[in-house]
């Protein structure tokens, strides 16, 4: 089974939404850290790193690994093997925080506050957004899931290629996070 739960979506007002995941992983959090705060972790499951000045108020750039456009920030919080966050132009912000659960197992609290017109973590990081509202949700939360899993197949050992558009593990998961249509 996979240690990634289904995410949530809440709303911040009227321009702002926020996903949440709490993902819980079989891997000491000393070993998570270096994959959300290194260029060679991030690399493994979610983008190259340009730039990554790991410290409070470093500069970040992070690029999708299909070339697609750079979305360039700063770190917002840095508490090391605690909690790492990344505020993205585009994008929003994005936070890890690491909580451990016995000696080999971490509970990684994650969130992303952005606006829906924004682009959010699909495949590559691109910036090929959603209209909003829920249609922008169930991307959102679907690029995040996948996201995860890509993180845990990276922790085992085997870092991955973003997925593609049409990745078929990526389309499932829309389809979960997607509300069915109103009756007629």
């Amino acid at each position: 089974m996979s240690p990634v739960s289904h995410g949530t979506s809440e709303s911040r007002g009227e321009d702002r939404r926020l996903l949440r995941f709490e993902p819980h992983l079989p891997h000491a959090y000393e070993t998570i850290w270096p994959a959300l705060t290194t260029p060679d972790g991030l690399r493994g499951w979610l983008a190259e790193a340009d730039v990554l000045e790991r410290r409070l108020g470093g500069a970040v750039t992070l690029r999708g690994a299909d070339g697609g456009p750079a979305l360039s920030g700063q770190v917002t919080a840095w508490d090391v093997e605690r909690v790492v966050e990344y505020t993205l132009t585009g994008l929003g912000r994005i936070r890890f925080h690491l909580e451990p659960v016995g000696t080999d197992s971490t509970v990684i609290r994650f969130s992303h506050e952005y606006t829906p017109n924004q682009p959010g973590p699909g495949p590559g990081l691109d910036r090929t957004g959603s209209a909003g509202g829920r249609a922008a949700d169930a991307d959102h939360l679907a690029g995040w899931h996948r996201r995860f899993e890509l993180l845990e197949s990276a922790l085992e050992g085997h870092p991955a290629a973003p997925p593609a558009r049409a990745d078929q593990r990526l389309a499932a998961l829309r389809a979960s996070y997607t509300p069915p249509a109103a009756a007629a």
